[in-house]
C-alpha cells in the first residue's frame, strides 16, 4: 500500500494522536493516504469514531507489538 505521509504519535495519549492526524490530513489532498503509529490502546476506537465524524476513510488498523497502526485516506 502506498503511504503519502506517516506520523509517529508513540507515547502520546488521547486526544493528541487524533489532533496530530487531523492536522496532517488538513495538509494533504483528497485521496492521499496517512499512516499513524500510536501506543495508545484507546486510539483504535478513537480513529474509528474520527473517521465516521470527518468522512475520511479508515482503510486499515493493525496491532504490531505495542504499536497500533491506523491508515486513513483523505476525503
Amino acid at each position: 500500500m502506498h503511504i503519502d505521509k506517516e506520523i509517529d504519535t508513540r507515547g502520546l495519549h488521547c486526544p493528541l494522536p487524533i489532533l496530530k492526524a487531523k492536522k496532517a490530513l488538513a495538509d494533504m489532498v483528497s485521496g492521499e493516504v496517512l499512516k499513524v503509529v500510536s501506543t495508545d490502546a484507546g486510539s483504535v476506537r478513537d480513529f474509528q469514531a474520527f473517521a465516521k465524524q470527518t468522512g475520511n476513510e479508515l482503510i486499515d488498523q493493525q496491532t504490531e507489538g505495542e504499536d497500533f497502526i491506523h491508515v486513513m485516506r483523505r476525503r
